[in-house]
């Protein structure tokens, strides 16, 4: 699979952009705070929708026959051709200027930013940069940066680390990572990869041992809990990035600590190991 991978084919997308605009609506925005734990209430125009609503608008719509064997649309178009069948989100940076609100047009703007190789213990990575900003009539909302990862399937998926101490959390609240949970986020995100809500795909055709929590719904609980722990202010940064998969099955935690330019953040197994870690500042 690394002689297909023709890194010089592929920088050739660096700089290719597209356009989509959504409406944020009052449906979405109830949908995604009680996915997100917050409080549902009754959303009504001008009321600010949670933080990464942006990651359920525009997505992209593939016909069914136009989907690829893990449910993801077939390679090309926007996104380069990598020709590695594991797809990921790996981690990402987020500006967040203003709040997106029920009754806004809101139009994402995205550019390929960088392609790189990398080499690891299960092969080659592949990791695409991605810029999108965020904008409606008032202008920029959020300024993001999202690091998607390819890797082989011909390795056996990365087994879970040892469980590690958790480590010492001022601040930590606990769910369950219940495949329903799962299924809603893959829903309001219009996201058909099998890996989330496929047990028999996940585990007899990737070789993961459970269905996979989505990146994205680890960090939009991370940057939630780090406004819930700043005034209800959204950071004006926050990073974040994948160290292990966390699995459905049991319950996960999501931890805060301050430092002193903001909150490090990190959310973990049911053993306590971090899954995905991240940082806030204001």
């Amino acid at each position: 699979m690394t002689d297909a991978l023709d890194l010089d084919h592929l920088k050739q997308w660096i700089g290719r952009s597209e356009r989509a605009s959504d409406v944020v609506t009052a449906q979405l925005t109830k949908g995604l705070r009680a996915t997100l734990f917050l409080d549902i209430g009754t959303p009504a125009i001008g009321d600010a929708a949670p933080f990464t609503v942006h990651w359920c608008l525009a997505q992209p719509v593939a016909a069914m026959a136009a989907l690829g064997p893990d449910g993801h649309p077939a390679r090309g178009g926007f996104l380069p051709p990598v020709p590695l069948p594991r797809r990921m989100w790996a981690g990402g940076e987020l500006q967040f200027l203003d709040a997106l609100r029920v009754g806004d047009e809101v139009t994402r703007s995205s550019s390929i930013a960088d392609v790189t190789l990398k080499h690891g213990s299960s092969g080659p990575l592949c990791f695409v940069a991605v810029e999108h900003v965020i904008s409606t009539a008032r202008g920029v909302a959020v300024r993001e940066r999202q690091d998607i990862v390819y890797r082989d399937m011909a390795s056996a998926a990365p087994a879970a680390k040892p469980a590690a101490p958790p480590p010492a959390a001022t601040h930590r609240v606990t769910h369950v990572a219940d495949p329903v949970l799962l299924f809603r986020y893959s829903a309001l995100t219009f996201n058909g990869h099998r890996i989330h809500y496929d047990r028999d795909y996940v585990t007899k055709v990737e070789g993961y041992p459970g269905l996979v929590f989505h990146g994205p719904l680890q960090a939009a609980l991370l940057v939630n809990f780090s406004a819930s722990l700043h005034g209800g202010a959204a950071p004006q940064n926050f990073s974040y990035r994948g160290v292990q998969p966390l699995f459905d099955g049991g319950q996960f935690s999501v931890n805060a600590n301050a430092t002193e330019t903001g909150l490090e953040l990190w959310t973990a197994n049911a053993a306590g190991a971090p899954t995905m870690k991240a940082s806030a500042s204001w």
